[in-house]
């Protein structure tokens, strides 16, 4: 009597398995293209941040370049005095 419990129990425990495993397998298809759709979205993203890093490389130079723009403004503002006039500009007018 005890023997054929067991053999129940064990009967028992296979099938809910095997639906268990059933069901996983089912759904196999769904979850492969889930992964591959997120390898996807993982190589846009990796894409978009080889282009971030790419322009602020940018933004670096450009910013360099206004730099070096301000700086030549700033002596060529020295060279003509301190008000910023020309010398041609300050003379008076014959009119």
């Amino acid at each position: 009597m005890v023997k054929w419990i067991v053999i129940a129990v064990v009967v028992l425990g296979l099938v809910l398995l095997g639906i268990a495993g059933m069901s996983v397998v089912r759904r196999l298809p769904e979850l492969d293209r889930a992964m591959r759709k997120l390898m996807r979205r993982q190589e846009e993203a990796l894409k978009l941040q080889a282009d971030a890093e790419q322009l602020q490389q940018t933004i670096l130079a450009v910013q360099h370049k206004a730099e070096i723009a301000q700086e030549q403004v700033a002596v060529i503002k020295a060279g003509r005095g301190e008000n910023g006039k020309h010398s041609l500009q300050s003379a008076p007018s014959p009119w």
